[in-house]
C-alpha cells in the first residue's frame, strides 16, 4: 500500500546519505520533498503540515548537525513522526487489535459504506476470535436492504466454523440485533458480531439506522470498515461516522492493493479513532493487527521482520519443519521436501508481500514484480512435482529425457520448465549442504537466492 510513498522517501534519504555533513538548507530541501511525497500519497493537508512541522522542529539545528550520522538522524526523526501520525509513539499503551475486556456476550458493531468489505471483515474477525482467542462467536447480519446479504454472512460463518444467526424474513435491523443478543446470552456466546447495512454514500437514513441499533445494543466495540483504495474518501467517510455515530476503531481493507497509503496516515489525526486491523487479502485469514511502528518501518524501507516471524509462526507446521530440518542435516533433501517447502511458503501469503517485509527489498521491488513469482513460479513448480511419481521425487537422478517429456505433458509445462526446476533444486540442495558446514552465515548468503529463483543471478544486497 505504501510502495509509491516509500520509494519517494527512500530517494530523498538516499540523497542525504551521500552527503557527509548536512546544513540547514539540506534539511529544508529534504523536508520540501517529503511534503510533496506525502501530498502525492493522498495524506490530508492538515496532517502533512503537522508532520512536517514536527520533523522540522527536531531536524533543523544542533541535534542533526552535530550527529555522527546526520542522514540517519533525519531518517529516525521522520520515522518517529510517522509513528506518531499513525497513532503510536508517546502515550501509546501498546494494545493492539480488539478490546475484549467486557462481560459476555461482547457486542461488536460493524459499520461502513457498501462495498468497503464490511461483511467479509465480519467473517475474518469471527475466524480470528475463534482460532486465536478461543471464543464462541455468533455472527448476525442486520442488512435487510442488500439482496442475499444475510445469506452471504451465513456462508462466511460456515467457512469460519462459527454460528450464524438464523434468518427470519421481515425483521427490522433493531429486531435482529435484539434477537442476536438474546441468543448470545441464552446460549453463552462470548462475542456477538453485528454486521449492519451500508449505503453507496453517507445519508441520514443510514446514520439513523446505525445510531438506533447502537443505542439499543451499546456495543463494546464499534468498528468502521473503510476501503484503503478510496484514498481521501475513506478519511471523509471515517470523519462522518465518527461525528454522527461514534466509532472505537477502524479496519482498513484492501491494503494489499495499490492504494497510496495516505488514508492510513490521515485516519488517526482526522478522526481520533485508532486503526485496529488491516485486511490484506480476500481469504478469511488475511487479517492483521495494525502496528504503527512496523508500518512506519515499511514506509521507510526498513522492512518488518517482526511481522514476518509472527506470520511464519502462525502458518508453518512446526512438526513438518522439524522433520525437514532433520532431513537437511542428513543431506537427504528431496523433491517431496521441496514441494512441502513450496506449500509452506504459499500458506504465508503473497511471496512478493513476504519479501517486502525484508529490509532493503523495496529497492528491487520492480525486479520481483517482473519475475512474477506469485502467479507463475510456485504454482508451476508444484504442478511439475505433482506430475512425478513418488520414486522420481525421492530420486531426481532418474529423470531422463523421456520422463521429463511425460512430466511436462502431465503438468501443462515444457521440458525447459522441468529442467529449470531441477537446476534450482540442485542449487538448493547444494546450499543446504553448505549451511551444514558454514552455519547461519551460509543461510544468510544462500537462503534468499533459493527462494527467489526468478531473479536469476542478480545480487540485490
Amino acid at each position: 500500500m505504501f510502495e509509491a510513498l516509500g520509494n519517494r522517501l527512500t530517494g530523498v534519504f538516499d540523497k542525504l546519505r551521500r552527503r557527509g555533513a548536512l546544513t540547514d538548507a539540506d534539511v529544508q530541501d529534504a523536508l520540501r520533498e517529503v511534503r510533496v511525497a506525502l501530498l502525492e500519497a493522498d495524506v490530508a493537508l492538515p496532517v502533512v503540515k503537522d508532520l512536517v512541522t514536527r520533523v522540522r522542529e527536531r531536524a533543523v539545528g544542533q541535534e542533526v548537525i552535530r550527529s555522527v550520522s546526520p542522514a540517519q538522524q533525519v531518517i529516525k526523526i521522520v520515522n518517529d513522526a510517522l509513528v506518531e501520525a499513525l497513532g503510536g509513539g508517546e502515550g501509546d499503551d501498546g494494545k493492539r487489535g480488539l478490546d475484549l475486556n467486557a462481560p459476555s456476550p461482547i457486542p461488536i458493531l460493524m459499520v461502513g459504506l457498501q462495498g468497503s468489505g464490511k461483511t467479509t471483515t465480519s467473517g475474518k474477525i469471527a475466524l480470528r476470535l475463534r482460532t486465536r482467542e478461543r471464543k464462541k462467536v455468533l455472527l448476525a447480519s442486520l442488512d435487510v436492504h442488500r439482496p442475499a446479504a444475510q445469506l452471504q454472512l451465513q456462508t462466511l460463518a460456515d467457512q469460519a466454523e462459527v454460528t450464524g444467526l438464523p434468518i427470519i424474513p421481515g425483521q427490522t435491523p433493531r429486531q435482529i440485533a435484539e434477537r442476536a443478543m438474546d441468543v448470545g446470552r441464552r446460549e453463552l456466546f462470548d462475542v456477538v458480531i453485528l454486521d449492519t447495512a451500508g449505503r453507496l454514500a453517507i445519508d441520514e437514513a443510514l446514520m439513523a439506522e446505525v445510531a438506533d441499533v447502537k443505542a439499543f445494543v451499546k456495543p463494546h466495540e464499534t468498528l468502521l470498515v473503510v476501503d484503503a483504495m478510496t484514498g481521501q474518501d475513506a478519511v471523509n467517510t471515517a470523519k462522518a461516522f465518527q461525528e454522527k455515530v461514534g466509532v472505537s476503531g477502524i479496519v482498513m481493507t484492501r491494503v494489499d492493493g495499490d492504494a497510496r497509503g495516505g488514508a492510513a496516515l490521515s485516519m488517526r489525526a482526522v478522526t481520533g479513532a485508532p486503526i485496529k486491523l488491516l485486511g490484506a487479502g480476500e481469504k478469511l485469514d488475511a487479517l492483521e493487527d495494525f502496528h504503527p511502528d512496523r508500518i512506519a518501518n515499511r514506509i521507510l524501507g526498513m522492512g518488518d521482520i517482526v511481522s514476518l516471524v509472527e506470520r511464519a509462526a502462525e502458518t508453518i507446521d512446526q512438526a513438518e519443519a522439524e522433520k525437514l530440518a532433520k532431513k537437511m542435516q542428513k543431506g537427504s533433501f528431496d523433491l517431496e521436501d521441496y514441494a512441502s517447502q513450496i506449500k509452506q511458503i504459499g500458506k504465508m501469503g503473497s511471496l512478493s508481500g513476504i519479501l517486502g517485509m525484508l529490509p532493503g527489498v523495496g529497492k528491487i521491488k520492480s525486479q520481483i514484480e517482473n519475475a512474477n513469482l506469485d502467479q507463475t513460479m510456485l504454482k508451476r513448480q508444484a504442478a511439475i512435482i505433482s506430475s512425478m511419481t513418488p520414486k522420481e521425487r525421492r530420486n531426481p537422478d532418474l529423470l531422463k529425457a523421456s520422463r521429463k517429456r511425460r512430466i511436462a505433458a502431465g503438468s501443462g509445462t515444457t521440458v525447459q520448465d522441468v529442467n529449470r526446476l531441477l537446476k534450482q533444486f540442485d542449487e538448493m540442495s547444494a546450499m543446504m549442504k553448505r549451511m551444514n558446514k558454514l552455519g547461519q552465515k551460509g543461510l544468510m548468503r544462500g537462503g534468499l537466492g533459493a527462494l527467489m529463483p526468478g531473479l536469476g543471478n542478480r545480487r540485490p544486497f
